[in-house]
């Protein structure tokens, strides 16, 4: 009796060991990992002079459109209600492949693919997500979010920032949960050296991926 409730046991260990080891594969909507996890398809536009960014900050989403087409839509972070990201109608107005933080606190810190469009200090760029407000005004996207949608995009794309977006409750609403807050902080030496941007073109960093 003894033995059969053992093989049981580890039966049942094994399955849920089985089970919490696939939930990092972010395969749809209510799965959860870290951004560094996620790749979104994209839609290289035919014209490029018509396509424009939407950023909803209630959900939390980002999507690139050309007309009516939806090209690729991501988990994004917002800025929370103390400091939050402008909301109306910009455009990009300077980008930066491989830009660093200039001012404290976080000076020589990576914002790699930088796109600027409410002032010099409000853009989009690389950074940890988190599934809530978090950010100091600027919208934080997945790395390979954030290298799509700087090469979909040019100075002068229209950036439209609202509440809410028309897809939030359908693609946004189908795409995963993602969450970089238990990730540890790189070291410095690492962040702070060249390698940094040349494992982000790659779509890597340090031990994440």
């Amino acid at each position: 009796m003894k033995k059969s409730f053992r093989i049981l046991l580890s039966i049942t260990l094994g399955s849920a060991a089985l089970l919490l080891s696939s939930c990092g594969n972010l395969s749809g909507p209510g799965t959860s990992g870290s951004s560094f996890s996620f790749d979104p398809p994209a839609k290289k536009p035919s014209n490029p002079a018509a396509v424009k960014v939407h950023i909803s900050t209630g959900a939390g989403k980002l999507y690139v459109t050309e007309g009516d087409e939806v090209l690729l839509a991501t988990p994004v972070g917002v800025g929370t209600s103390a400091a939050p990201t402008p909301k109306g109608e910009f455009r990009i107005n300077s980008k930066t492949r491989h830009r660093r933080r200039q001012g404290n606190p976080g000076a020589g810190y990576p914002m790699t693919y930088w796109m600027s469009f409410y002032s010099p200090a409000y853009g989009m760029h690389w950074g940890f997500v988190k599934p809530y407000p978090s950010t100091m005004g600027c919208v934080r996207m997945p790395l390979n979010s954030a290298r799509k949608v700087f090469d979909m995009t040019q100075v002068g794309t229209p950036v439209s920032v609202a509440s809410s977006k028309p897809w939030d409750s359908t693609i946004g609403a189908k795409l995963p949960r993602l969450d970089d807050s238990p990730l540890p902080n790189p070291p410095d030496s690492y962040l702070k050296s060249s390698k940094v941007f040349a494992d982000q073109e790659q779509g890597k960093m340090w031990n994440f991926n």
